[in-house]
């Protein structure tokens, strides 16, 4: 049967679940056509569109869902869907980091409900993570490990509670347990005043097809470029005053971008020099620079990062593919890929991660094999496996909405998912293990990104962006800086602007900003 779009009615409790009923139905492409006509019969329900009636009750101890789906038959004849779902009434009269409150409640319930449904109507599952909508699934997981849940209870919660395919569960279950022994929980209350530093440059050679990330090409003029490094000099600086006065150290740095071997190897020499002088320390573990892009970097470059101290590379190539290689704008050949890995091997840097992206244009499953076998030839210590996203802002989403681009030229979902498969296979054949997932929104069949290592080679920074458990300070364009409190690991950000040249005239501004947010959490500023 096919739907095209959808009427609700909302019956209860006082809460507004409109959204909640949207976002559901989103995922089977099905729009919302407004609010029921009040009066009108079920009789004049058209075929393709349904009606959603939702009652919801929250009494003294109870809250409780009832969905009817309706919809006319091929036939011509109004049939019906129902489903019920009943909770205790939550103990929490308002949302925190460890409970949902009332409101809360009565949403997901009717996302689980919704989404329950349309399963059972449709035939089909277009959300292997269920109701889960954040970036984060692993957060859940880690929140329920501090409150004492085992493995079995966790996989079990989330497939009852968030609608999650039984294989997504233990998927980010087996993720979050693997990750525990690096963040902070009750078990294993790490120094808080241990800290990772991100450093953006937001320079690239040229834009890649599929980017929304705030990045520009490295600017002809030198006096553009020398205000940039003046302003990132004095971030740099400003951020290495206050971990001297708090006492903070520095587990990890991470150089990301853009690409940050863009810049030629003196510029590059310059920024590492007051990197390692600002940051490193004997409990730093980890120093990356994303050298993405093989038209970026050369010998001497490669030597920078080796004098330096930089022992974690990242390797971009996102396909092993010449063909779409050009496709997506990149000005380099798979040649150069496997020069320049050859290269960073030679010089010893110890660690080399490499991302590919499943789903790109005009790829098969057929495709993905050849990548990854090339890339399993290559032997990289880590390897992400990222899902293609539409982003707004990219060039192949504006090529796509405007026609220049056909939408066929995309893999669908169903050989979207076997390319992901094909990575797993061959991550898993190079002993590699999940140690980091995160999700975006327009992902290609609601799937995920997989962050894949060898024994004892996790990118710590990649742990910790994601689960926000430790305080990461970030310096440069669209940086951002979030302090966590060891209580509840509570957040708190800071955020530079995006573009470069608002960042350079309002510097003052963001460096006041984190100063004030760092100097709540470590010392000397009390919150009004």
């Amino acid at each position: 049967m096919k739907i095209n779009n959808f009427f609700f009615t909302n019956a209860g409790a006082g809460v507004d679940i409109s959204s909640a009923i949207r976002d559901t139905m989103l995922l089977f492409n099905v729009d919302a056509a407004g609010v029921w006509p009040e009066g009108a019969r079920l009789a004049d329900l058209k075929p393709g569109s349904l009606l959603i009636v939702s009652s919801v009750r929250c009494e003294e101890d109870q809250v409780s869902i009832k969905i009817v789906i309706s919809f006319c038959t091929p036939a011509a004849e109004i049939e019906s869907l129902t489903e019920y779902e009943y909770r205790p009434m939550p103990l929490a009269r308002t949302k925190s980091e460890d409970s949902e409150d009332v409101t809360g409640l009565v949403r997901r319930l009717v996302r689980l409900t919704v989404l329950r449904l349309m399963r059972k109507l449709t035939g089909s599952n277009p959300a292997p993570w269920g109701i889960l909508r954040g970036v984060r699934p692993t957060k859940i997981v880690h929140r329920l490990l501090d409150q004492g849940l085992i493995r079995s209870q966790i996989t079990a919660k989330l497939v009852q509670e968030y609608a999650l395919e039984p294989a997504k569960a233990a998927l980010v279950t087996g993720i979050a347990i693997h990750q525990r022994p690096v963040i902070v929980s009750p078990d294993n209350p790490v120094n808080e005043k241990k800290i990772s530093i991100y450093i953006g440059i937001p320079y690239c050679p040229s834009r890649c097809l599929y980017c929304s990330f705030p990045a520009y090409v490295l600017p002809e003029r030198r006096e553009q470029l020398d205000a940039f490094l003046r302003s990132i000099t004095r971030d740099i600086e400003s951020t290495s005053q206050l971990i001297a006065r708090f006492n903070l150290s520095v587990e990890s740095i991470y150089v990301g971008g853009g690409t940050p071997t863009s810049l030629s190897a003196t510029d590059l020499a310059a920024l590492l020099a007051l990197i390692r002088e600002g940051f490193r320390s004997a409990q730093t573990k980890e120093f990356t620079v994303e050298a993405g892009r093989p038209d970026s970097i050369n010998n001497e470059k490669i030597d920078v990062l080796r004098q330096y101290g930089v022992n974690r590379v990242s390797i971009n190539p996102q396909t092993m593919q010449d063909k779409t290689l050009k496709q997506i704008g990149r000005r380099h050949t798979v040649q150069d890929i496997i020069d320049i890995f050859g290269k960073i091997r030679y010089a010893g840097i110890p660690l080399v991660n490499m991302d590919v992206i499943a789903g790109l244009p005009g790829e098969t499953e057929a495709d993905m094999e050849d990548t990854m076998r090339q890339i399993a030839m290559l032997n990289p210590e880590n390897i992400t496996v990222h899902t293609l996203a539409l982003k707004r802002g990219s060039i192949l989403k504006e090529s796509l909405s405007s026609g220049i681009l056909s939408g066929q030229s995309l893999p669908n979902e169903e050989v979207t998912q076997a390319m992901l498969k094909v990575a797993t296979d061959y991550a898993t054949s190079l002993d590699m293990h999940p140690y980091y997932l995160y999700r975006q929104k327009y992902m290609t069949g609601n799937l995920e990104n997989i962050g894949y290592a060898k024994p004892e080679t996790d990118c710590l920074y990649n742990i910790q962006i994601m689960e926000e458990r430790q305080t990461i300070i970030g310096i440069g364009p669209g940086a951002g800086t979030k302090a966590v409190s060891p209580n509840h690991w509570r957040l708190q950000s800071s955020y530079n602007a995006k573009d470069v040249v608002s960042y350079i005239k309002n510097l003052d501004v963001y460096l006041n900003e984190r100063n004030t947010l760092l100097s709540r959490l470590y010392g000397d500023c009390k919150e009004d």
